[in-house]
């Protein structure tokens, strides 16, 4: 027989709406490890996200490794320096004010590919609309983001980063694109406003 579908109650829809609204990106993380539990926990929710014809083509990196993390700051730089040079005037000493990312604090970090090669599924759902496969991860992701926040735990994505030189960083496979970065541990601080808002950056003059 088929499982029984849960009853969610109002109570619950009003928190889900809370996890929404204070489900951020973190820039500012606390230095200290997270959980090994936690985590593997983490990551078994994310696996529950839906997938183009149950491709789960998400392929999760962990990246510990000192020489790599460094090698993904450098590219940090090196790509955040050009975005910069784009800007001009009020808005480029904006954009240099603005903390971007904590690859340099968060104790754990992804880089979440997607497997263009894989078989799984089949190619169920994808033959007319191949990029369902890339978008299966981006939701992955998702899934991960609010999981990890109704744990207390936040997530930073950094996208200011050359895709083919974090693939080669993390040893990933050429048919395995770069979906996201991800920066994961305890936030230093929390709020339901994104930074980029509190910042003024939409305001601020071109």
């Amino acid at each position: 027989m088929p499982a029984q579908s849960p009853s969610f109650d109002e109570a619950f829809t009003e928190k889900l709406g809370e996890l929404l609204a204070w489900r951020r990106d973190v820039r500012r993380f606390r230095t200290d490890a997270l959980p090994d539990a936690l985590l593997a926990k983490l990551i078994a929710l994310m696996e529950l996200s839906p997938s183009v014809g149950h491709s789960q083509p998400w392929r999760w990196l962990r990246v510990d490794d000192p020489d790599q993390r460094l090698a993904v700051q450098a590219s940090f730089s090196r790509c955040n320096a050009e975005v910069l040079a784009d800007y001009e005037g009020e808005r480029a000493a904006l954009y240099a004010r603005l903390k971007l990312e904590g690859l340099r604090e968060a104790p754990v970090q992804f880089a979440v590919f997607c497997d263009h090669g894989t078989l799984q599924g089949h190619g169920l759902g994808r033959r007319t609309m191949p990029e369902m496969l890339d978008y299966s991860v981006v939701a992955a992701i998702t899934q991960f983001w609010l999981a990890a926040r109704a744990h207390g735990v936040g997530v930073g994505w950094v996208s200011i980063l050359d895709p083919e030189e974090v693939r080669r960083i993390a040893g990933a496979p050429p048919d395995w694109k770069l979906i996201g970065y991800l920066c994961v541990g305890f936030p230093v601080e929390e709020h339901d406003v994104p930074e980029l808002v509190r910042e003024g950056w939409e305001k601020g003059r071109s």
